[in-house]
């Protein structure tokens, strides 16, 4: 409450779908129940912390002007890619052209410490400079995706509706703050919230990092205990191998032998 994660819009700007996450209206505006977003974000944190276990992607999308820091400075911590200025057209369902956009980037960046860079000239390596910032602008928080995201956390859907639209047509899960004139259809984690308060989105965004981050560690202590098992499963081979264990398989096969030549010389016996 002290964020004003409870404030919602105007009643003239509702939209009626929000109406099962409305408690209440007071001076014409309408207040979030708190105690739905509660549960909301529980469950969304849980849902974005087996994401980040199995070793995948969240992308956090926030291009609003009271969000862009907060949200890159809390999702630069837990290293998951995040967009927080215009979002790039196709970025999800035109991904391989992306990649190649990054790709230049990096090649440029490799170009800059190569000898062959002091050979250009002043407006060549400019215009090689200024290509370089507009990418990095855009493109580098992303650097670090190399396939698609397993999810999207959006901080205002209305206004990131095309990364939503993209979303939907890949079938990639969309986890989003939702304010009181925004449309909750088509959003598979809602988390009713304020999405214009600072102090609301700085609330929200910091318990999803935070379930990312316990994700990692979580997925480091499993892969820490699976690297330890082989090499006391290996230790025990070795000590089965050098205790000798008794073959009487083969000593019931010695004597099997020897009463078959027996017989053989009887029956050679018989026939002289």
């Amino acid at each position: 409450m002290d964020a004003g994660a409870h404030f919602g819009h105007l009643k003239r700007k509702w939209n009626p779908n929000m109406e099962p996450y409305i408690f209440m209206e007071k001076n014409g505006i309408h207040i979030i129940d708190l105690q739905k977003t509660i549960v909301k974000i529980d469950e969304a944190a849980a849902a974005i912390k087996q994401i980040a276990k199995s070793g995948r992607k969240v992308l956090f999308v926030a291009t609003k002007k009271q969000a862009k820091e907060l949200v890159a400075e809390q999702v630069k911590s837990v290293g998951m890619p995040y967009v927080t200025e215009r979002w790039p057209g196709g970025m999800l369902t035109n991904f391989p052209t992306i990649r190649k956009a990054v790709k230049k980037m990096i090649s440029i960046d490799k170009l800059a410490k190569d000898p062959s860079w002091d050979n250009l000239s002043k407006r060549e390596k400019l215009q090689i400079g200024r290509q370089r910032a507009k990418l990095e602008k855009i493109l580098g928080s992303i650097a670090d995706l190399t396939r698609l995201p397993a999810a999207l956390f959006i901080v205002d859907v209305m206004k990131e509706k095309i990364a939503v639209r993209e979303a939907h047509r890949l079938g990639i899960p969309v986890f989003a703050i939702v304010d009181t004139n925004s449309n909750p259809d088509g959003i598979d984690f809602v988390i009713p919230a304020n999405d214009d308060a600072s102090q609301s989105i700085k609330l929200i965004v910091g318990a999803m990092v935070e379930a990312v981050r316990e994700g990692l560690n979580e997925r480091k202590a499993e892969r820490k205990d699976d690297d330890e098992t082989p090499k006391k499963k290996s230790r025990r081979k070795v000590k089965k191998e050098k205790s000798p264990e008794p073959k009487p398989v083969e000593d019931e096969k010695v004597e099997d032998d020897e009463d078959v030549i027996d017989d053989k010389q009887d029956t050679g016996d018989e026939e002289e």
